[in-house]
């Protein structure tokens, strides 16, 4: 087991999450914190999960980032075939993971399987998948099938790690470790048993019901409230001086209030009762202002670091660039309207 410091100095600089690092995250099973335990996993409520990750971006940007997006493809362990789902997790290095797009076709061969061509992009993890899981419009003689609304067809695919050409490309100026590449599937036959519907579940758990715009939310912001408890830590260490005692305090509460949420939401649905449309919109508007505030927040602090604080060495300017760049996440990027340019 690495402690925080040790996954620090391995991921600080580093251009993919390392071995070491790999094996502690196995070791761990950090990867299964949402796959049931009878598929080998840890089952954890969502509350437990969602502590847990905001502990692994406390840790590192990068770290956190790779093991929310790709244990949150684990999750899918719920949407697909037992039978596939057990075979598939009986391993302890099995790590889906892939993008949210639809970047490519599935030709309907025969009644169960599919002919998979296109490219994904963003896919976190890539050079430590195991599967990945993508979604593709089906069609039938290079037609489009549609459902009866005149909608295309999209469904989603697993697909093994040797079926797909890894393109590292990524550049952005933060999560560097965390590989989050393009990747490309060309003419890959796959059974319809590695495939799934994101709202059609195998598994009968309070998780399951959990709306996935509340689940991608949470998840999502406590990566957030982790990288700015570990801006907080450094910032400290360059200006000592500098009272950080509420931004902190503020990070604290704030977490605490997803977990409450979180706690809310499985009281709901253990009612058997559903998340009504209005109260979903009124957690992702606080999601939306959260990330805002916490933004101009770091951002006021960085400035008052000094030049030491633009060092590309420094560990304030990783995680500077890491949350930056997580936060262009398109989930809450707030609307054009609300845009105010004037100064």
């Amino acid at each position: 087991m690495l402690s925080t410091k040790k996954i620090r100095r391995e991921l600080h600089g580093a251009p993919v999450i390392s071995d070491k690092v790999m094996q502690h995250i196995r070791e761990e099973e950090l990867l299964k914190i949402w796959v049931p335990k009878k598929y080998g996993g840890l089952g954890y409520r969502f509350e437990e999960g969602l502590n847990a990750l905001f502990g692994c971006a406390e840790t590192d940007g990068s770290f956190g980032w790779m093991l929310t997006l790709c244990a949150g493809a684990n999750y899918f362990s719920r949407n697909i075939k037992p039978e596939i789902a057990q075979l598939l997790f009986t391993h302890s290095e099995t790590c889906f993971g892939g993008s949210g797009m639809v970047g490519g076709t599935a030709e309907k061969q025969d009644d169960s399987t599919y002919l998979i061509n296109g490219s994904w992009n963003f896919a976190t993890g890539a050079p430590h998948l195991t599967h990945f899981t993508l979604n593709a419009k089906i069609t039938e003689n290079g037609k489009p099938l549609m459902d009866g609304h005149g909608n295309g067809i999209i469904r989603s695919f697993i697909i093994s790690k040797e079926h797909a050409e890894v393109i590292p490309n990524w550049k952005s100026m933060g999560m560097k470790a965390s590989g989050t590449y393009s990747f490309a599937i060309k003419n890959v036959t796959v059974s319809e048993d590695y495939s799934f519907v994101y709202d059609i579940f195998f598994t009968n758990d309070i998780l399951d019901t959990i709306p996935f715009r509340i689940f991608a939310d949470l998840t999502l912001l406590v990566n957030y409230l982790g990288m700015a408890s570990h801006f907080i830590e450094e910032a400290e260490y360059i200006r000592p001086e500098i009272h950080f005692k509420s931004f902190a305090e503020s990070v604290k509460k704030h977490l605490g209030k997803v977990l409450s949420i979180a706690r809310e939401v499985e009281h709901i649905l253990g009612d058997h009762k559903k998340i009504p449309e209005d109260k979903q919109h009124v957690i992702h508007q606080y999601g939306v202002e959260l990330v805002q505030k916490l933004s101009r927040q770091i951002l006021t602090v960085y400035t008052q670091l000094g030049i030491q604080a633009t060092d590309t060495d420094s560990a304030v300017y990783q995680i500077f660039c890491d949350y930056f760049t997580a936060a262009m996440h398109s989930n809450f990027r707030p609307s054009a309207d609300d845009l105010d340019f004037s100064f």
